[in-house]
């Protein structure tokens, strides 16, 4: 008995020391994780908690560095540097490249979503069916968006849809571009960082941006009318470099599966929106800032003249093979079910 109860222990060592020695046998990877915002902007933070969470439960196989401001390249190619490796991962605007993701600018519809912390939830659960054939080069992580935006310009208030014709205005995202160039105006292009030297220089009138980020890029020293409404919201994205997934452990390949779900989404989403709603009050206390309301009756008038976005939406969904229809109402369930509906 006693032999065969030492033979038990030996072979149960065994395993144990197998194990240990499999985790400690997973190869060290540096992850380059990418942004073009600002250090001091709240995804920093957000990628640095994504980034020690990583390496702590990788047993610290799964290592990182946070490389912010376009360091590693511009704004317009982060999806493609995830692509191609050149990050491992990378923070997406997919608006950027209109006509590329048609799926998920659902979310860039105006009117549609009211917060932040609930919209991203939603649009992170909905998406994530469409995701891997849509972003089909990288391996997509999550999904979320920032708190409604609104219209922010240099010399004019912009009370209804009419008063864009013949304004040159930096839109967020694809489909702002598309209600700019309907409603009359001119779309300048520029990436986030940019943004206050377009304006400063008279390229641009006027931007729809977040509120939060209207002083972190110092736009609040080149405007001085800012439209109070939420008009809308900017989808974003990590994606992570599909090879280097590919050479992952098991145990590693789990790792990054349990950081790249809805509840990260949230945690992502949730600081990012806290900052961008405190904008708000931050420009309604500078000097010479005339932060203003709509009436109802002109909030329907933009309502209106943004209905046909949703058509043109539902085209460029079709050609991607999705029953826009079923997509639409599918991501506004999701919105209604975490309190984000308009």
């Amino acid at each position: 008995m006693k032999l065969r109860f030492a033979g038990c222990v030996y072979a149960a060592a065994l395993l144990i020391g197998g194990a240990t020695g499999a985790l400690a046998q997973d190869k060290t990877f540096e992850l380059k994780l990418s942004h073009w915002v600002p250090p001091s902007h709240p995804l920093q933070k957000a990628l640095e908690e994504w980034g020690a969470s990583v390496e702590k439960d990788s047993g610290g196989t799964l290592k990182y560095k946070v490389y912010p401001s376009q360091q590693l390249g511009k704004a317009f190619d982060h999806y493609d540097m995830a692509r191609d490796g050149i990050a491992d991962l990378t923070y997406i605007n997919p608006g950027y490249q209109p006509g590329r993701f048609p799926v998920i600018a659902a979310g860039e519809l105006p009117f549609l979503m009211t917060n932040a912390k609930g919209g991203s939830v939603a649009l992170d659960a909905w998406y994530r069916k469409y995701a891997a054939k849509e972003m089909k080069d990288v391996k997509f992580c999550l999904a979320f968006v920032h708190d409604p935006g609104a219209i922010h310009s240099i010399n004019k208030k912009v009370m209804v849809p009419g008063d864009i014709k013949g304004m040159k205005i930096r839109p967020a995202q694809g489909t702002i571009a598309e209600f700019v160039t309907l409603l009359g105006g001119t779309n300048v292009q520029a990436a986030a960082p940019e943004v206050r030297d377009v304006l400063a220089r008279g390229v641009a009138d006027a931007v729809t941006f977040p509120w939060g980020s209207v002083p972190l890029f110092g736009i609040d020293t080149v405007t001085k009318y800012h439209m109070n409404v939420p008009l809308y919201v900017t989808t974003f994205a990590f994606v992570f470099n599909k090879a280097k997934y590919e050479q992952m452990s098991t145990t590693q390949k789990k790792v990054i599966d349990n950081h790249c779900n809805a509840e990260w989404a949230a945690k992502v989403a949730g600081p990012w929106a806290d900052f961008e709603h405190g904008g708000i009050a931050k420009i309604k206390a500078e000097v010479g800032h005339d932060v203003y309301d709509l009436s109802p009756a002109q909030l329907d008038e933009w309502k209106k003249a943004a209905a046909p976005l949703q058509a043109k939406w539902a085209d460029g969904v079709k050609k991607a093979g999705v029953d826009p229809d079923k997509a639409i109402q599918e991501l506004k369930a999701e919105l209604k079910k975490d309190g984000a509906a308009y």
